[in-house]
């Protein structure tokens, strides 16, 4: 009967980690928004219509993660494995509502510091496509596991980057909810695949 390795950190270590990464990423963002004279949450606005297009905007990216789950061809298998194997001890030691709060400081830190300091002030100094690429080159950087991870974060910070506008009026709340959602979709089937690993080792 084979055992799974405990995870380095326990429940209560790693959510505070999380928390000290995920809010230390949006103190960033408001002290140097604060230097270059750019309100992180300036686009900030609570509408119905925002949450409608963020929970359609949620869906592509839902069935993309789904697909490339099930069916992890090429470079997919390596990052499908890094998840299980390296993150997946973690989520474990993790209830539901512990993957919410970790999907919510995900989405709402990473986009105020990605989406509402870094792309607005990419874009004053060098316009709108150039802050769409330039904040989203550094999103994948800072999302490097492997080459091809980096590549479909990158994808997916242009894809929240243009969700920025989508609505005809700028409104950060739109890939704040796209973020959060999409992570606690992604949290909640890597903790139930490792899982199952772990169960189907020791049968």
């Amino acid at each position: 009967m084979a055992s799974s390795p405990h995870p380095l950190l326990n429940r209560a270590s790693f959510l505070t980690l999380t928390m000290l990464f995920e809010g230390g990423l949006a103190l960033v963002g408001w002290i140097l928004g604060w230097f270059a004279g750019i309100d992180p949450l300036a686009h900030l606005i609570f509408s119905w219509p925002a949450f409608g297009l963020a929970v359609v905007g949620t869906l592509p990216l839902m069935v993309l993660f789904w697909l490339s789950y099930h069916f992890p061809v090429g470079p997919l298998e390596p990052i499908k494995r890094f998840l299980i194997e390296t993150l997946g001890p973690y989520l474990n030691t993790c209830r539901w509502y512990d993957l919410l709060l970790i999907a919510l400081l995900a989405g709402i830190c990473e986009e105020l510091f990605f989406r509402g300091f870094l792309q607005p002030w990419i874009e004053a100094a060098g316009g709108t496509t150039l802050g769409l690429i330039g904040s989203n080159l550094i999103f994948a950087l800072a999302h490097f596991i492997t080459y091809a991870y980096a590549l479909l974060a990158g994808l997916m910070g242009t894809y929240l980057g243009l969700l920025l506008d989508a609505g005809g009026q700028r409104n950060l709340l739109i890939p704040m909810l796209v973020h959060t959602i999409y992570d606690f979709f992604a949290l909640l089937i890597v903790a139930r695949a490792f899982r199952l690993k772990r169960t189907s080792r020791t049968l």
